[in-house]
């Protein structure tokens, strides 16, 4: 080979590009592409469901378990009318308390979780006998409820206590699941570990509310007698 077709050959070999190189530039952009897509839009998917559903206390949502569900029916089963789920997640004690003959309502802080709640009423066909409202528990009234179902935590039973002792009437009936009310005593339990539910009755603990307000109203009344004497 003569040394002129050696600078040529040696020249083509310096000026080339490796065809491979570009190649697995673009896959690398597009995979770093869809993972970062993919990681968005689950964020945003997921944190709607994850976030906090009542405003006082940190509750997020956690799905009640088929157990619960369960448990919740089986304590109710002699009782009709409505059914209010304070909290009502994804729907699942609303939907099913429906298909119980219950006329049912779910209320709910989380807008996506509403939704999502609505169209699997539909779905199931017990659109007609639910409802689901966008909701911060502590600005409804409910009153018009002769069933409550809470899936509440320890930091928020207190207050909800007092809350429910003023609105529900006598002949109402409370569920609590996962955790017990502080002070109400309970009529029955059913389940074990996360999946009991406890049944209070709304003329005991409405009872005890009066009878409390008025011995509060004796003491004040008392010290204010010795203070003035």
């Amino acid at each position: 080979m003569s040394p002129g077709e050696l600078m040529l050959n040696s020249g083509q070999g310096a000026g080339s590009v490796n065809p491979e190189k570009p190649s697995r530039s673009r896959l690398g952009l597009i995979v770093t592409g869809v993972v970062g897509g993919s990681l968005v839009a689950l964020y945003a998917v997921a944190t709607p469901f994850v976030a906090p559903a009542l405003r006082k206390v940190c509750l997020p949502f956690v799905p009640a378990t088929t157990a619960q569900v369960e448990n919740v029916l089986k304590v109710l089963r002699a009782r009709s009318g409505t059914l209010v789920d304070i909290g009502s997640g994804d729907g699942r004690i609303v939907i099913a308390a429906a298909k119980r003959g219950f006329q049912a309502s779910g209320f709910e802080l989380n807008p996506w979780l509403v939704w999502y709640s609505r169209y699997n009423a539909w779905r199931e066909g017990v659109h007609r006998s639910t409802s689901f409202h966008i909701s911060d528990l502590w600005k409804a009234n409910f009153a018009q409820y002769s069933n409550v179902v809470i899936f509440g935590v320890p930091q928020m039973m207190d207050q909800l206590e007092l809350k429910l002792a003023n609105e529900l009437s006598d002949t109402a009936k409370v569920v609590a699941c996962r955790f017990p009310f502080p002070t109400w005593i309970p009529e029955r339990a059913e389940g074990e570990g996360i999946d009991t539910v406890w049944v209070y009755d709304a003329n005991m603990f409405k009872s005890n509310l009066h009878h409390g307000s008025t011995e509060t109203h004796k003491q004040k009344t008392q010290i204010n007698k010795i203070s003035s004497s």
